[in-house]
């Protein structure tokens, strides 16, 4: 949805003279800092090197952790929801999942099992959200991952409700191998320069480490407070 910015420059004036400026400040230089130390965090790793820290990351944030193949993910999927105990299943409404190979699965082997998967459809507004309120697993699928700290950045859009990330009991977050970068930095820069190129840029954008936990009750780890309580991470190579 798309609107116009009404007072813009009037707003932008007042804080500009409060500032002591005569005027809104316009051709702004980003500058160069000569120390720059978050560019050599994993610098220079490899593919395989990424997928490595994020395997161990996952250990540290009780994620479960699986590298398959394209050929092999729809077995995968299937063995890591039958071992969270089956349905109901949500996922997001998104062109990788064909691509990946994992449309018989999700409209055909797991509904002959009885177990019921329901696609994000934007028509169906709040319905979306009490479907997934009853679901054991949601999928999604990974934008850009971080391999120092084990998060999984989701770009929600219409058709990929953020509520299918934390709202079921556990969640399958399908990683491409392609996504894995060093950090937070690199993440930045991403979405940075989606912005500069003009692309449509997600409302809301969700960076998620691991199962929903909480440790500021006399520092004890407690998983599952507002969230999943089980999560699992399924690198797929794709490069």
């Amino acid at each position: 949805m798309t609107g116009n910015i009404q007072g813009r420059e009037a707003f932008l004036t007042k804080i500009a003279k409060q500032l002591g400026r005569e005027k809104v400040a316009t051709d702004i230089v980003r500058p160069k800092w000569r120390h720059q130390p978050q560019d050599k965090v994993l610098q220079g790793a490899s593919p395989d090197e990424l997928v490595d820290v994020l395997a161990q990351q996952c250990q540290v944030i009780n994620t479960d952790f699986v590298v398959t193949t394209k050929e092999r993910l729809a077995s995968d999927l299937h063995q890591t929801i039958a071992a969270y105990g089956g349905g109901p299943v949500v996922r997001w409404k998104d062109a990788r999942f064909e691509q990946f190979g994992l449309t018989p699965l999700l409209k055909e082997i797991l509904p002959a099992e009885q177990i019921p998967v329901h696609e994000w459809e934007t028509a169906k507004g709040r319905e979306n959200i009490e479907l997934v309120e009853q679901a054991n697993v949601g999928i999604t699928i990974s934008d850009i991952t971080l391999a120092e700290s084990g998060t999984a950045v989701l770009l929600s859009s219409k058709d990929k409700g953020r509520t299918v990330s934390f709202l079921p009991l556990k969640s399958v977050i399908i990683v491409p191998k392609s996504t894995i970068v060093p950090r937070m930095t690199q993440a930045a820069r991403i979405i940075r320069e989606k912005t500069a190129n003009g692309e449509y840029l997600a409302s809301c954008i969700n960076f998620i480490t691991g199962p929903s936990n909480s440790a500021d009750i006399e520092m004890i780890l407690v998983v599952g407070v507002h969230g999943p309580m089980n999560m699992t991470y399924m690198v797929v190579e794709d490069l």
